[in-house]
């Protein structure tokens, strides 16, 4: 089938550029790109057709529709060769109904979209297998490309170096000094990448990277690259698909540089678009209170947006203060009904301890999302009786120390209300009966 896709402007300029052009923003006005599909063509084909097609390639082995991306290649990046695929099998993560968690804060219907159990351990692998394979691509083709650069507070640079070492390709990671968790730290170092750790933060990493990408031989993997929001908006497809080609009623997604909510609203209008839902989820984006220019933004009915210098956040994956998708964000709340929420260090910090007691093991960006559901609950702007999926994007593993300050009470201005340390006790069986006991009568009151 003659399927393509290829970037044009998100304000509308006449342009198009082809997908393997080294290209991130409008040669004529500036603005950011998006990847447009031809949508008439992949109209040729039934709503029932895309649904049997997807539906019969999820979780099989045929290269490369098994992978939760891959699957719906046609609609995410069909320029690409198979052979030049770089794939892990990513995505088709678990949605699962937290029945106890939610009743316990008075929803009937919550649902946890585990994002973080990817090969990396965030959803950022979603769009790097995306631009990994189109610069594989690229110097299939003849273009001279030497490495792939990213800025990140993390989860960016492992899933980046994880693609480019099973490609085969240079990886380059632009780390703020201190600003990264000790696991994220280790991810691209263990993957082969040259990471640079730089004394700033994340904004003036993103600054410097988009200057040594100027030269074309260095290629950027930052969300500004709207390759990427193609694989992340596959978390759409695959909720309606898990929910039997059905929507929510809302949907919870921390925010940062905010790719991942344009992403988000893209999946579901191509769903729309095709025919193949009716309507559309409320997206709700979950700051963090010391990073949160977009729920500023929010407060103004969109009437302005400033960046801001973010401060230092426990939720480090989205400690910006200058999102470069933001242009993308706004105009994706405007359709869905959005609404923007912030979250302070110890509202996150709780709510993510409260879901871990009911199996979940949160990142801190979790728990910014979990901490807005329960605002919005108690606001009355989620109502009890409606379907509401919680983005959870990265694995609690890679924020250990988090955890295990939050349980000791070291995070300054956090009161850990859930905090549950070990028991030191002698090897004295009278006394060990007791503390169980005690614990058993505990649960019980």
């Amino acid at each position: 089938m003659g399927y393509s896709a290829w970037f044009q402007c998100i304000k509308g300029c006449s342009e198009r550029y082809p997908l393997d052009d080294v290209i991130y923003q409008c040669r004529n006005c500036g603005a950011l790109l998006e990847v447009v599909h031809d949508m008439g063509e992949l109209k040729k084909k039934s709503a029932r057709e895309w649904m049997d097609t997807f539906d019969d390639r999820i979780h099989k082995n045929l290269w490369p529709y098994g992978s939760g991306v891959w699957g719906k290649k046609e609609w995410i990046c069909p320029n690409i060769d198979n052979e030049n695929v770089v794939s892990l099998y990513e995505g088709n993560t678990n949605l699962f109904w937290a029945e106890r968690f939610g009743k316990d804060i008075g929803l009937e219907n919550l649902w946890i979209k585990m994002c973080g159990n990817s090969h990396s351990g965030s959803f950022k692998d979603l769009g790097m297998t995306v631009l990994v394979s189109m610069v594989k691509q690229m110097i299939a083709n003849g273009k001279k490309i030497n490495a792939v650069a990213c800025a990140s507070t993390g989860d960016t640079s492992a899933a980046l170096a994880t693609y480019c070492a099973a490609a085969g390709i240079q990886s380059i990671v632009f780390l703020p000094k201190g600003k990264v968790s000790i696991a994220q730290l280790i991810q691209p170092i263990a993957n082969g990448s040259l990471v640079l750790s730089i004394e700033t933060d994340f904004d003036g990493c993103m600054e410097i990277v988009q200057k040594i990408c100027s030269d074309h031989n260095i290629y950027l993997a930052n969300s500004m690259n709207s390759l990427r929001v193609e694989g992340q908006k596959t978390v759409s497809v695959e909720i309606a698909q898990q929910f039997d080609w059905n929507v929510p009623d809302v949907i919870i997604i921390p925010g940062g540089n905010l790719g991942n909510v344009s992403a988000l609203g893209k999946g579901f209008l191509m769903l729309k678009d095709l025919g193949i839902i009716d309507k559309l989820p409320r997206i709700v984006v979950a700051q963090a209170e010391r990073a949160n220019p977009l729920y500023l933004s929010y407060k103004t009915g969109f009437k302005e947006f400033k960046p801001i210098v973010a401060r230092q956040t426990l939720a480090n994956a989205i400690q910006i203060g200058n999102p470069v998708s933001y242009e993308k964000a706004i105009k994706t709340l405007k359709i869905f009904n959005g609404i923007v929420e912030q979250a302070t260090e110890d509202e996150l910090s709780n709510a993510a301890a409260k879901g871990d007691k009911y199996g979940m093991f949160n990142c801190p960006h979790t728990g910014v999302a979990l901490a807005v559901l329960f605002k919005l609950l108690k606001s009355g702007e989620i109502d009890s009786k409606e379907k509401v999926v919680v983005i959870s994007t990265a694995h609690g593993l890679k924020f250990t120390d988090f955890k295990k300050d939050y349980h000791e009470g070291k995070i300054e201005g956090v009161n850990s209300r859930y905090a549950n340390l070990p028991v030191q006790l002698p090897a004295d069986i009278d006394k060990i009966k007791g503390v169980i006991y005690e614990r058993i009568e505990k649960n019980k009151a």
